[in-house]
């Protein structure tokens, strides 16, 4: 065994999940930018009081971030989530809005691995400033369903819920306080730790427990005033007219304290019911002022790319996309013809590749037919001295051709283009 081996749910993505991973974020590109999303990037590392500003009484907070004082003496942290760093991002920056941005990328909590979830984690995310608009809640909630759908996902359910203005909501978490704290006795030791930090967290508890007293829990609806309705009204209409299903979720929360009004996730069907969330996401109208800009409105979304994966897998689509060259090169006349040739097909825009270490015939052949190309390009000394080459189709029957080497490159295109029979 190697001496050094990754840390406790941290792992190395090799082919072909690896690149099923990048296909991921391609299709989730494709969604967003085909909805006029721009792509950011923001830093791994950030300040931490960045991510303070998502609530200080949160797990995320209080015990997931890795937050360290680096060598200038700042305390940072590695990011755990993107909105608030797209926030800070906002704030500094101050594009004219709405600014409709999307990223992907590693976010890191310490959290307990298991089945789905790791320290450091794959996610996508979109997330749209400066527009007050339910239709713009729509639009994002459109775009998650949509991208997931198109993985050849069925087995979702899209949740949906309203948190309310910020004092309905602060006036529901006082509710909640109330609830569960007069029946503290009968919560589970997890739930009651919780409800000193979040008590809107408590209604998130899957242990059996808990199940009744959650179930008794005043509900968010009761809290709404006229235009938190009327928002929600405008969103389930939007959806409607989409012909998005949903079902309406009160008990839905968003633990993080910039959430208000919209709130929503998508469950995979396959997937057990306490980790069944593949994203989800809702307005944050408070968090770009709380990062010291100006009080601008928010929502955004983020898909977990791991956990999306495992139910793509329940499922049996999406999947890892074939990993192979178009062309591999066989020179068995001392390589520089190989070269040559592989920097002529890929200039034209194919996949070429090739053996090195001077291997015979046999076994270059055999790294051709491993490579998966459609082509064998051959170069043994008789077409060195003609200037020419073989092709040889890897797949049909091993038919084969001499053509010019000045003439390669539009052969192998042509090829390579032409309809399959």
């Amino acid at each position: 065994m190697s001496e050094f081996q990754t840390s406790p749910g941290m792992r190395d993505i090799l082919v072909p999940d690896s690149a099923r991973v990048r296909a991921v974020v391609d299709a989730f590109a494709a969604a967003a930018e085909g909805a006029g999303y721009e792509l950011i990037v923001t830093p791994l590392l950030e300040d931490a009081g960045v991510f303070e500003r998502v609530g200080e009484a949160t797990e995320v907070v209080e015990k997931q971030m890795y937050r360290f004082t680096d060598l200038g003496g700042r305390d940072v942290a590695l990011r755990p989530e993107f909105t608030a760093a797209i926030g800070r991002a906002f704030v500094q920056h101050r594009p004219p809005t709405p600014w409709k941005v999307w990223t992907s990328g590693s976010n890191f909590r310490y959290e307990r691995p298991q089945r789905g979830r790791y320290r450091q984690f794959e996610q996508v995310d979109a997330e749209v400033l400066g527009s007050d608009d339910p239709l713009v809640d729509v639009e994002m909630i459109a775009l998650g369903w949509r991208f997931l759908a198109a993985l050849g996902l069925r087995q979702v359910t899209l949740l949906l819920n309203s948190l309310g203005e910020l004092a309905e909501r602060a006036a529901y978490v006082d509710a909640l306080r109330q609830h569960f704290g007069a029946h503290a006795a009968t919560l589970s030791e997890a739930s009651v730790a919780t409800l000193a930090r979040n008590p809107l967290r408590v209604l998130d508890s899957k242990r059996p427990e808990d199940q009744e007293l959650i179930a008794a829990a005043p509900s968010i609806e009761q809290f709404y005033g006229p235009a938190s309705a009327a928002h929600l009204d405008v969103v389930r209409d939007g959806l409607d007219l989409l012909g998005i299903p949903y079902t309406v979720a009160p008990r839905l929360v968003r633990g993080l304290d910039y959430y208000v009004r919209t709130t929503f996730e998508y469950a995979g069907g396959t997937l057990d019911s306490a980790q069944n969330a593949l994203g989800g996401g809702g307005r944050y109208d408070g968090l770009v002022e709380a990062l010291g800009g100006p009080s601008t409105p928010g929502i955004g979304l983020a898909i977990g790319v791991d956990r999306t994966l495992l139910a793509c897998d329940d499922e049996g689509v999406f999947a890892a996309p074939a990993s192979v060259v178009d062309v591999f090169v066989v020179d068995t006349t001392g390589g520089a013809a190989a070269l040559t040739i592989c920097d002529d097909v890929r200039s034209a825009g194919l996949r070429a590749d090739r053996a090195f270490d001077h291997r015979s015939m046999k076994s270059q052949m055999k790294a051709a037919d491993r490579s998966g190309a459609a082509i064998a390009v051959i170069v043994g000394s008789d077409e060195a001295a003609a200037g020419t080459a073989v092709m040889r189709s890897l797949h049909d029957g091993g038919a084969q051709r001499v053509v010019a080497r000045a003439d390669l490159v539009s052969h192998l295109t042509a090829e390579l283009k032409a309809p399959r029979r």
